[in-house]
């Protein structure tokens, strides 16, 4: 391959002119940021900092958020004095919670289904949620186990709850279709104590932190980062659409769900991003009495995010009647998602590691992960805490955890947005 300096070049082709030495000063700037900056969580002296009437609302949900970390705490502690424990159990490690079966499918009602259904529902904390990564195949929790295999028994609590990684949403959709083929109360109170759950965890301005209660550090941030916001948009977008799996859901709370719902679409506009006048994408994350963007982990900067803009965008264009708003800020990201294109670019394997190689014949068209704040020019930032200028050179530096580059919008961008238009167009008939 080419070296660095024209490897960015060529792949950055469409912004060939934004490669100058203002760039290499802008690159310094955010690498000192990357390396520098810390998240700053959801506190009662930054609370006291908000104007006058936002204070009320925010210094609740930090008290609600208290007593439930009290609650599911002192759940755990009264189960490990009952059974004459010294430390809780941690609880078993398993992958991300995903079911391939699709709603409605006979295999709710299985024996397999309801094993399931009877691990996920021991493991619901107090508070209504449901950790990441259990291992659910190990059967129900015991008594005097944690609700969560992310922190070791006697440490500082750790994901207990958390929309991470398809988490709480995952569980909830999962109990509902078992109650659709089974009519089990207890997968029904299940949902609806996760329901409950989710609208007490939303923020006043309308977004979800990634975790609740409140962990603290960038957990703390709304989070689209891995679709988390994301998916809970999904879900009470379902529920108000009165989906059949969720046909228990009685009126007074389907009336709570739109409101949440309304507050969130709300926030959803109120954070897309603005570069020189015009409206363009999502970060991964904001600060969230800011709603400025902002950092996660070292690897994870403050920056336009073109994965999980694009999923918002396939969100907002599953909703019938749109507003006006709505259809103007998905037409926002849909350009911008356009001119983020990254073309002549073929994705292969050298020395058993994944690399991006020019090739003017390929077809395939990439989005980088993250992008610029201030131009939209694709960035790589390492787990080291240096923004690189290219992949190859950020992956010569660090271990990679996720794809940096990525095709999924390609489909968003052409196959959904013909279908939002189509719906589009049948909704003004």
């Amino acid at each position: 391959m080419a070296g660095n300096s024209r490897y960015n070049e060529e792949i950055n082709s469409r912004l060939r002119p934004r490669w100058t030495m203002q760039y290499t000063l802008c690159f310094l700037l955010s690498a000192f940021a990357v390396a520098s900056a810390a998240a700053e969580p959801v506190t009662r002296e930054r609370i006291n900092s908000l104007p006058a009437e936002q204070q009320p609302s925010w210094r609740e949900y930090l008290d609600r958020s208290q007593k439930n970390s009290m609650a599911d705490q002192a759940a755990i502690a009264a189960e490990v004095a009952a059974s004459g424990m010294s430390n809780a159990l941690k609880a078993p490690s398993g992958g991300d919670f995903k079911v391939t079966a699709r709603p409605g499918d006979a295999w709710f009602g299985s024996d397999e289904a309801r094993r399931i259904a009877d691990a996920v529902l021991s493991y619901q904390t107090p508070a209504g949620g449901w950790s990441k990564h259990t291992g659910y195949s190990h059967g129900p929790r015991r008594p005097g186990m944690q609700w969560t295999s992310q922190n070791e028994p006697g440490r500082s609590a750790h994901y207990v709850a958390t929309f991470d990684n398809h988490a709480t949403t995952a569980e909830m959709k999962f109990l509902a279709c078992v109650w659709h083929m089974t009519q089990r109360e207890d997968c029904k109170a299940g949902f609806l104590k996760g329901l409950d759950f989710i609208l007490a965890s939303q923020f006043p301005n309308g977004g979800w932190p990634q975790g609740y209660p409140l962990e603290g550090n960038y957990h703390d941030h709304i989070t689209f980062n891995d679709d988390a916001m994301t998916h809970i948009l999904e879900l009470l977008h379902s529920i108000q659409r009165r989906e059949p799996w969720f046909a228990f859901v009685d009126e007074l709370k389907r009336q709570e769900v739109e409101r949440a719902l309304a507050a969130a679409l709300r926030c959803v506009r109120q954070l897309q991003v603005v570069q020189n006048g015009k409206a363009t994408a999502w970060c991964a994350q904001y600060d969230a009495l800011t709603m400025q963007p902002a950092q996660a982990r070292l690897m994870e900067p403050a920056s336009l995010s073109g994965l999980e803009s694009a999923h918002v965008l396939k969100f907002l264009m599953t909703i019938t009647n749109p507003s006006p708003e709505i259809v103007t800020s998905i037409e926002q990201g849909l350009a911008w998602l356009d001119q983020a294109k990254i073309t002549s670019l073929s994705r292969t394997n050298r020395s058993a590691k994944t690399t991006y190689e020019r090739n003017s014949t390929s077809t395939e068209v990439y989005w980088a992960r993250f992008y610029s704040l201030t131009n939209s020019t694709p960035i790589f930032p390492g787990r080291d805490g240096v923004l690189y200028k290219s992949f190859d050179e950020m992956a010569a530096h660090n271990r990679l955890g996720y794809d940096y580059l990525t095709t999924l919008p390609g489909s968003i961008l052409n196959n959904g947005q013909k279908k939002w238009r189509r719906m589009l167009n049948a909704d003004r008939k």
